[in-house]
């Protein structure tokens, strides 16, 4: 089981569904995945839910206000988040929310890089993040859908220090010929970035986040019992892999990935 006490700077640590009917996400995604539900009081907020896999930490989900679509949000581990958001703003991003304390877990602020996609950035003091993933039923991936790739690279680089390369084979071949940009983070593979003619039309710029399912083309379909809304029907990708994009019922959209054997 891929656990995760700690994440390196740059990698995508917490993922947080932010709904309009938090009873209803918790309902759906703990049938749909098998997820444990945790609910932290908040006071006059409301309660924050913890998801839990296997004893982990896996997600969680929170009440938005009524102008915010609902939607998955990806938070990214920085070891200064006060010079990070700094930084978001030399690199021709805009800070929504400055710096501010979650005592005890950490510290965190929300901003959106050039192409207007929100993020989070956290610096960890009792909580890391995520506890695992890269397994069944957990977060594994994240692409990022932008009009300008060239721009996203130049800012995330800039930000993270990501790199971007196109897969290859083990004889340098090119595995994927769409041009599609694996996000490296330390030479790990996180997340990628479409070709824009692949991505999703009328839908502004996003991050897309992914959850290991042992079989994709079964999880769609139960995902779609539960009231969900296939975006994208099961696809084959290299041949092996396969994925689906799902809204949730409130509308917040996933995707279910299925790893090649």
């Amino acid at each position: 089981m891929p656990i995760s006490e700690k994440h390196a700077p740059g990698s995508f640590c917490w993922m947080e569904l932010r709904t309009t009917d938090q009873d209803a996400g918790k309902q759906f995604y703990s049938s749909l995945f098998g997820w444990e539900v945790m609910d932290i009081p908040m006071g006059p907020a409301g309660v924050y839910t913890i998801f839990r896999l296997q004893g982990k930490d896996c997600a969680a989900a929170c009440t938005v206000k009524e102008h915010e679509p609902p939607n998955w949000a990806i938070y990214i581990a920085t070891d200064n988040v006060d010079e990070s958001t700094g930084r978001v703003t030399e690199l021709g991003g805009k800070v929504l929310m400055e710096p501010f304390d979650v005592p005890p877990s950490g510290r965190m602020s929300v901003v959106l890089d050039p192409s207007n996609v929100c993020f989070c950035l956290w610096q960890a003091n009792l909580t890391a993040g995520i506890g695992i993933l890269n397994e069944n039923n957990a977060f594994c991936w994240a692409d990022l859908n932008t009009p300008d790739r060239a721009g996203a690279k130049e800012f995330y680089s800039g930000m993270f220090g990501w790199t971007f390369v196109t897969g290859k084979d083990a004889t340098g071949k090119e595995k994927d010929e769409s041009g599609y940009w694996h996000i490296m983070n330390g030479g790990h593979g996180i997340g990628g970035v479409p070709p824009v003619e692949y991505q999703p039309r009328g839908v502004p710029p996003h991050w897309l986040l992914y959850y290991q399912v042992a079989d994709c083309r079964a999880m769609t379909a139960k995902a779609k019992e539960l009231g969900a809304r296939v975006l994208m029907e099961p696809t084959t990708i290299e041949g092996q892999l396969m994925f689906s994009v799902v809204a949730d019922p409130q509308g917040a959209a996933f995707a279910l990935f299925q790893p090649g054997k």
